[in-house]
């Protein structure tokens, strides 16, 4: 008897050895850790309708449910965020330092998103308020906790005095510094849509505007040569009231301005970020304060120019053989793409 359980006591340890053997075989994946001074990108992606696949009884979230009309799933959603990762990092040997991003249902989604494909090779984090959107979509901002530092993150509310339940998406603010302690001051905006028509819903965006040039106005007076960039799908053109008159963004022919908008260009040369009934429209910008264009005393920008991310893989030919965005839906059909809107992106010196 006693033999036996000696026997077994031998089988029972070298099962163990076998099974630690066996474990300690497989090795953590090798992370990519970006020191503080490597590229310093940013981009700014409308990645159409992130949502999750969890109700909210508080938005309006039930076309994006498994049960909903667009039979939205965890395999749809997980499609979703390797789509958002591969747009963003397109031909990019580094991840962007930071990453502003509108159309996103909540914190989860962002925090399933850094968690993604090669996103989870960078030490991503997140700024994120809640908006008072009543589908439920917000403004976010990622960024590597090795490159940037955030110091403040707060919402600028958008308020309509003759409509007192007016409900859109809040500007996202956030203050940072770089690890040179140069500071930035960033602004994620998604303005009010043209859904009613460009000219009956230009008054919506004409009041973001004026909420956004309000604060930048307090940070230019307490510092002339802050460095500013406002970026978001503004659901306007660059030469259109909102953009050019309120908030008093101009060319790049025009450096005596406070604000640059460095995809001023790209629309009067007929290119885009959205494609509208076959015309090509930039809605998704970037616009910096003057203080980039200071060679010693500003962040410069690399080429001194911002760029829109126009891949064949972000693409779909229709049939009269127009390119527009692929999208991930076309009304309730299902086409799996990637987004309505393609992604911008600029580089800091």
């Amino acid at each position: 008897m006693k033999k036996t359980v000696k026997l077994y006591g031998a089988l029972f340890f070298l099962l163990l050895i076998g099974i630690s053997c066996a474990v300690s075989y497989e090795k953590p994946a090798k992370k990519i850790k970006l020191k503080p001074y490597s590229g310093r990108s940013i981009s700014f992606y409308n990645v159409e309708n992130l949502f999750d696949t969890i109700n909210d009884p508080n938005i309006i979230d039930e076309e994006f449910l498994p049960d909903g009309k667009l039979v939205w799933n965890t395999e749809r959603y997980n499609k979703k965020l390797n789509h958002i990762v591969e747009a963003l990092t397109l031909n990019q040997t580094e991840n962007p330092m930071i990453i502003g991003l509108v159309e996103i249902e909540n914190y989860k989604v962002l925090s399933d998103l850094i968690k993604t494909g090669r996103f989870a090779d960078t030490k991503y984090q997140i700024a994120h308020k809640e908006s008072p959107d009543a589908r439920g979509i917000d403004c976010g901002l990622l960024y590597d906790s090795e490159r940037f530092k955030p110091l403040v993150i707060t919402n600028l509310a958008v308020k309509l005095d003759s409509v007192p339940d007016f409900k859109t998406r809040d500007i996202l603010y956030v203050q940072g510094e770089l690890a040179d302690k140069k500071k930035l001051h960033i602004f994620v905006n998604h303005w009010p849509s043209r859904r009613e028509g460009q000219k009956e819903s230009e008054h919506k965006r004409i009041r973001a505007a004026e909420v956004a040039r309000k604060k930048i106005d307090e940070i230019l007076k307490a510092d002339p040569k802050a460095n500013i960039i406002l970026m978001g799908d503004l659901n306007d053109h660059p030469n259109d009231i909102s953009i050019e008159q309120t908030l008093k963004a101009k060319p790049t022919t025009d450096l005596k301005a406070d604000l640059i908008n460095l995809m001023y260009d790209d629309q009067l040369a007929g290119k885009g970020t959205h494609n509208f009934k076959g015309e090509w429209g930039v809605l998704d910008q970037f616009i910096v304060s003057s203080a980039f264009f200071n060679a010693k005393k500003g962040v410069m920008i690399d080429g001194q120019d911002a760029k829109i991310v126009y891949e064949e893989i972000l693409l779909y030919t229709d049939k009269a053989g127009s390119k527009k965005p692929s999208t991930t839906y076309g009304g309730s059909t299902y086409y799996g793409g990637y987004s309505d809107h393609l992604p911008i992106t600029l580089k800091l010196k």
